[in-house]
């Protein structure tokens, strides 16, 4: 400790941890563009962490994690769908910004764990 009580220079708040049980939970979601569009989801549900408005290459926390379709998602085999790492700019012209997807997608897991219960 050092004369002003406070923590050495450097130290980090630690980051908010991985929680795999919330990316289960989004993987068992209908991917949420095909959802909201009405078209038919053609591969599994993958989890997306969200790419929009990032201002570094941090990923963010688990818990803004989306559901989307592999198409929506990567499109390596569901080449049917705009995909969000393949065109970020169109998919975000078409869709609007992935970050505006956490909310619904929150509100869904809530919906899911509070039917479990």
């Amino acid at each position: 400790m050092n004369l002003m009580s406070k923590p050495p220079l450097g130290l980090k708040e630690p980051k908010e941890g991985k929680d795999p049980t919330y990316l289960a939970e989004v993987r068992r979601l209908p991917c949420c563009i095909c959802d909201a569009f009405g078209l038919p989801q053609l591969s599994p549900t993958q989890a997306h962490h969200p790419i929009h408005g990032r201002l570094s290459n941090v990923k963010r926390p688990d818990s803004m994690a989306l559901p989307l379709c592999e198409g929506h998602h990567i499109g390596d085999f569901d080449a049917s769908k705009i995909a969000l790492h393949r065109d970020p700019a169109l998919w975000k012209d078409h869709y609007g910004p992935d970050t505006d997807w956490i909310a619904a997608t929150q509100d869904k897991i809530a919906q899911m764990r509070a039917n479990t219960i």
